[in-house]
Order: structure tokens, then sequence, then C-alpha cells
């Protein structure tokens, strides 16, 4: 129970870092938001690790796979960011719930698991759910929502990568290197897109990288005391603030097509963890 609990605080909190990054991009390059993402948590991270956890400060075993994984995640990160920066936080967030269905998808290529004809249904069942909330045809062409979906795309190969490195490395090591890779290569583009913040702005960045330290560093801790693959749909459950803050902050209410595919995805998704659990009983 107290995994479970963790697990969720962790979801139901990191949609105010979106919101921040959102609320940022108004008046700042999204590249730049996004260097502020990883830039605060890696501080915050190395802060923590230091005063808390030195242990943790050793070298990787598999620092190849770590610096993929960072830059799958920083990838992720810069789609979705640009994603939210035109569309609302629900109706980009709906897209990227496509993640859980793409890692079936891939794992036959990726993981060489076998996926079933049941497994394939739901996938596709899901995919016909992100159809309906882009509507391509219907409404005008939007990039922001195809770079939703390769937010999906990019988290589901980060998280593929993420079960190869499982137990390779200790939890904050591998969260700090992720977020260091994602520092260092957006610092090579902040001479040329820079834009002085404000106050203001400056505390709001920070506090979006304490959110990420502090959220991704609470799904890693839940871990101790649950099997991850028991709390894997708790994540559904950020669609919950994801709403509320798009509501409050934004007034984006999400039109009733966004309503039904995002049903229509939670259901696949919830239907292909069940038949994988059921798979390794």
């Amino acid at each position: 129970m107290r995994g479970a609990i963790i697990n969720l605080s962790a979801w139901l909190i990191l949609p105010f870092m979106d919101a921040i990054a959102k609320y940022l991009s108004y008046s700042l390059p999204v590249l730049q938001v996004t260097w502020f993402r990883f830039f605060f948590s890696t501080l915050i991270t190395l802060l923590f690790i230091f005063f808390f956890s030195r242990n943790s400060l050793v070298s990787s075993k598999n620092l190849k796979s770590q610096i993929i994984r960072g830059l799958l995640l920083l990838t992720s990160s810069v789609l979705f960011f640009y994603s939210i920066s035109i569309i609302s936080l629900a109706k980009a967030l709906t897209i990227a719930f496509i993640c859980p269905l793409m890692v079936t998808a891939l794992s036959p290529y990726f993981l060489k698991e076998r996926v079933g004809p049941r497994r394939w249904t739901a996938v596709i069942i899901g995919f016909i759910g992100v159809l309906i909330v882009i509507r391509p045809g219907i409404v005008e062409f939007n990039w922001a929502s195809f770079a939703a979906l390769g937010t999906g795309f990019c988290y589901a190969l980060y998280l593929i990568v993420t079960r190869k490195l499982k137990n390779t490395d200790n939890g904050l090591l591998t969260l700090l290197i992720t977020s260091t890779v994602g520092t260092l290569i957006l610092s090579l583009y902040l001479p040329f897109i820079w834009v002085k913040p404000t106050f203001s702005e400056y505390l709001f960045a920070i506090n979006m990288g304490l959110i990420a330290a502090l959220a991704h560093g609470m799904i890693i801790f839940s871990y101790n005391y649950s099997d991850a693959s028991k709390l894997a749909p708790l994540g559904y459950f950020e669609i919950i603030t994801n709403i509320l803050i798009g509501y409050i902050w934004f007034s984006d209410i999400p039109d009733k097509y966004t309503f039904i595919g995002l049903l229509i995805i939670i259901i696949s998704g919830v239907y292909v963890f069940r038949r994988e659990q059921s798979n390794k009983m």
C-alpha cells in the first residue's frame, strides 16, 4: 500500500511541472524551458544525493544505455513541452498515453517478447482512440498533436531501455545521469535561443525542476515497496490533476472527442497490462 501511495502521489504532482512549462513557454523558447527543467532537476538531485546518499555517486555499469535513455527522455520532453505550448494539457497527455501500447507494439523487436493477437487488437483499438482525439482530415492539421504522439513513441523507447537497465544501476544515479544528459545537450543551444527570464520566471523554473526531481524520485522510491508491474496502471491517474490544472489555470476544457479517445486508450492500456500480467503467471 505504501508503494502505491507514493507512486500515485508522484503521478498526481507531475502535471504541475507540465503546467509551469506551458506557462513559461508563453514568453520563453521551448528549448530554454526544457533546459530549465533538466538543469534544476540535475542540481536538486545532485544536492539530494550529496547530503543523503553519497554512495550513489559511483560509476555506471552501463553508461551507454544510460546516455541513450537520457537522450530519449530529452526528446520526449522537448516534444511534449512543444505540444502543450500550443494545445491543451489534457489533449497532449491523452495522445501521449499511447506510450504503454507502443511499448507492447515494440517489445517483439527490442525485447524479443511475444505479443499475442489479443494484445495486438488492444494496441490497434488504442490507436483508434488517438485518431478520435486528433481527427486527421476533419480538424485542421496540427503539428502539436503529432508532437504529442511522438512523445508517446519516444517515452515508450525510454521505458524499453529502462527495462533493460533494471537492477543495473542505483535508481538515484540513473535519475542523475538522465537529467545531466538533457542539461548538457540543451546547453549547446542556449547561446542561440536565450531570452532573459524575469525573477518570477526563474522561481517557476526552479519549482519545475524541483517537481521533476521529486516526482521521478518518488516513482523510483515506490519500487522499493511494490513491483513496478503492479504500479504501472497508476500512471493513468495523472490525467485527473492534468484536467483540473488545465481548467483552473488555462481555462481549457477537453472536448467530447478527447474524453472518448482517452477512455478508449485507457481501457486498451489496462487490458494490455492485465494480459501481460496473466502471461507471466
